[in-house]
């Protein structure tokens, strides 16, 4: 891991920050400038604005100057990530939210990491570079994907969801996860639909798809595996419902995610 740097108080409007990370758990924290967060390898997970998110190495976060965020990982991750004034970027989402990382915003993020905190605010090269940069966001963040889990807001359904996330290899029925919260199966449907406007249901499929693409971004994990791990007795399940979800197969995944390390 790099030593700590002050993002909000660095010379430059602009820069990268590049970080290689053992498995690590922030503490909520924000900055005072937009970020755009980045896994070259290993999965991150995000968690702000009562939404949490999985970021394999094809997406990446804009995550809003101000906006309160952790961030974690299980594995060893090669972060890289680039911060900007709020000025830099006109008409900037007031939302966090995840886009697919096209092979052009892959590219420019890599080699923003050159510009580092300390580069001069009027340096000729990386004040037009960062100029481009930022008009593309906004067309990037179009393409935002819907991987996300929200995040409860009541202590009982905390619990239920954290028992869903724990046992993801399992039947989890709606009696499971209101056995877990210590409240009613109604109840725990009610709570379901006022805190999150989804379902008992939809929260664990969505549960068991990011965490499919979490294993399937190590190269150790086969694909049956990882239809198991997630709750799939049937590979011919796993994977209709993984391709539904992710609009590619689990093996087309993988490959892919193995090509791009």
């Amino acid at each position: 891991m790099g030593s700590i740097v002050d993002v909000d108080t660095a010379r430059a409007p602009a820069f990268g920050l590049k970080d290689d990370h053992a498995p690590f758990h922030s503490a909520p924290h924000a900055h005072a400038r937009h970020q755009i967060l980045y896994a070259v390898s290993g999965v991150l997970s995000l968690e702000a604005e009562s939404s949490q998110w999985v970021l394999p190495p094809e997406r990446a976060a804009w995550i809003p100057a101000g906006v309160v965020h952790v961030v974690r990982t299980r594995v060893p991750i090669r972060l890289r990530t680039i911060y900007m004034a709020r000025s830099l970027v006109r008409s900037a989402p007031a939302a966090c939210c995840v886009f697919g990382v096209t092979s052009l915003a892959r590219e420019m993020i890599l080699h923003s990491m050159q510009w580092g905190p300390g580069t001069r605010p009027d340096d000729p090269v990386a004040k037009p570079f960062f100029a481009a940069l930022a008009a593309l966001v906004p067309g990037w963040i179009a393409d935002e994907k819907p991987y996300r889990l929200p995040v409860a807001k009541s202590p009982e359904l905390a619990r239920a969801m954290r028992f869903a996330l724990d046992h993801l290899e399992g039947e989890l029925s709606a009696e499971d996860g209101a056995r877990a919260a210590g409240v009613s199966v109604r109840t725990l449907t009610r709570r379901f639909a006022e805190e999150t406007g989804t379902s008992w249901r939809a929260f664990v499929h969505t549960a068991r798809m990011l965490r499919a693409m979490e294993l399937l971004s190590s190269p150790k994990v086969r694909v049956t595996e990882t239809a198991y791990a997630v709750g799939f007795n049937s590979l011919g399940a796993f994977t209709a419902a993984f391709t539904e979800f992710a609009g590619e197969t689990p093996k087309d995944y993988r490959q892919r995610r193995s090509a791009i390390e």
